[in-house]
């Protein structure tokens, strides 16, 4: 069988993407359309909300789930589904040296981190921030050239398109630090207009908040301000109306790695955090915001800790907990809060034949392994004690990478001869066990003394 998914061929570039970061235990930024399973109704959620935000409006979400469990993936899918639909994307994770608010310049971190990220469709792998300044001030002269009907080489061209450039930058001063934000936007259209590269690279500077201090942007640029650890969220908002000006449908923010909040050791600075947060959620979900969605990944223990993580903010422990009704298997999508449930056995399945697939067409080897090969390996998986509570998808997909690799460099070996021992080590669990989570019975530790 050829590496296709599908009827999807993977090309080798991709491909090697692919499988290197899958062993490495992370996740790929291309390429996962084609190992992408399950996860419908969560991604559906998610798309709504982008229907919202180019409708105008904002949107607020944390995806909670253990390490491993695919959140980071979901983030990653969201990402390429928004910049595929004309979003400008930007995406960071969140570390000790990059937090939401701080004070030694770790929030100015994270807003440096977005921005140094922003991608789009023709741009995806970052650094788009130019290139949609330059598709800003195309649009506007095309837009003179349609409904005025003067060319770039006629008289008046320049000044009827600063006339409509004033007409754009003055409904962004109307949001806070709009003035500023307005008067830069400006100074880069005449840069632009004269040739000036050396001016539109410090007008760049500027939005990337490289600025240190005022005195620095004023000698520079002629601006009394500059972007900092206190106000750099409300330049993502101004941002995401002047990305809707620029013709883009809105801005979409992913942050992840929110354990890092959760372990600082100052209380006082944690809660500064948080209160940041809240911010951002009430500013989506009240309608202070527009055309923005903000999208946040954290681990179970990093937003429900009472103690220490997010729910420790009783302001954000009264909005987020879930209500009575979403029990038993029942869960709202459409709350603030998504809990990733576990990839079912078959989901699994489906995802380690793509990944054979793909591996046999990165190293040019014909595929041999079996569908009943495949169900033994995830049997071998499941059939550890603690794995129907414990092991995560990221376990398993880099566990079975390694055995392709393996398995391909020894060409001698069977899949049988390296899951026998795996087989006979632990109690098997059958497919329906596996679905179910009754892998482990009570009944194995009976005789268990100590």
């Amino acid at each position: 069988m050829s590496a296709a998914t599908g009827n999807k061929r993977v090309p080798k570039r991709i491909a090697s993407v692919i499988v290197n970061s899958l062993k490495g235990g992370v996740v790929p930024r291309v390429g996962l359309p084609y190992i992408t399973v399950g996860r419908e109704r969560e991604i559906g959620a998610l798309l709504h909300d982008l229907d919202l935000v180019a409708d105008g409006g904002a949107s607020f979400r944390f995806l909670v789930g253990r390490y491993g469990s695919g959140k980071s993936f979901l983030l990653q899918t969201i990402r390429n589904h928004a910049m595929g639909k004309d979003f400008v994307v930007c995406d960071a994770d969140l570390s000790p040296e990059r937090r939401l608010q701080g004070g030694s310049g770790q929030g100015l971190a994270t807003y440096r981190e977005l921005v140094r990220n922003l991608s789009t469709k023709t741009r995806p792998e970052g650094g788009a921030l130019n290139l949609i300044l330059d598709r800003w001030i195309s649009n506007v002269e095309g837009q003179v050239t349609v409904g005025e009907g003067l060319h770039p080489e006629d008289d008046g061209f320049a000044e009827a398109v600063e006339r409509k450039i004033l007409e754009c930058v003055r409904s962004l001063e109307e949001l806070v630090h709009g003035y500023d934000f307005a008067r830069l936007l400006t100074r880069y259209w005449r840069a632009h207009l004269e040739g000036d590269d050396e001016t539109k690279s410090l007008v760049t500077k500027w939005f990337r908040g490289e600025y240190r201090t005022k005195s620095e942007a004023r000698r520079e640029l002629g601006v009394n301000i500059v972007i900092g650890d206190d106000d750099w969220y409300d330049y993502l908002k101004i941002f995401a109306a002047f990305f809707r000006g620029a013709g883009y449908k809105g801005l979409i923010v992913l942050i992840d790695e929110l354990v890092n909040l959760y372990k600082i050791p100052n209380a006082i600075s944690r809660q500064y955090n948080y209160e940041k947060i809240l911010t951002m959620y009430n500013d989506t979900l009240q309608g202070k915001a527009h055309y923005l969605g903000i999208i946040m990944g954290g681990t179970p223990q990093s937003i429900e800790d009472r103690r220490r993580g997010l729910y420790s903010y009783e302001a954000l422990r009264s909005r987020l907990t879930q209500g009575r009704f979403a029990s038993d298997g029942l869960v709202d999508l459409l709350a603030p809060v998504i809990h990733l449930q576990p990839l079912t056995y078959e989901e699994l399945l489906v995802l380690t034949e793509k990944l054979a697939d793909i591996h046999a067409g990165l190293f040019g080897y014909q595929r041999t392994i079996t569908e009943d090969e495949l169900v033994q390996f995830l049997q071998a998986e499941y059939g550890r004690v603690g794995a129907d509570t414990h092991l995560t998808p990221r376990e398993v997909i880099r566990d079975f990478v390694e055995m392709l690799d393996i398995l391909s460099q020894n060409p001698k070996l069977s899949p049988a001869d390296l899951l026998k021992d795996q087989l006979l080590s632990g109690p098997v669990a059958s497919p329906a066990s596996v679905a179910d989570g009754s892998s482990v019975r009570e009944d194995d530790f009976t005789e268990f003394e100590i």
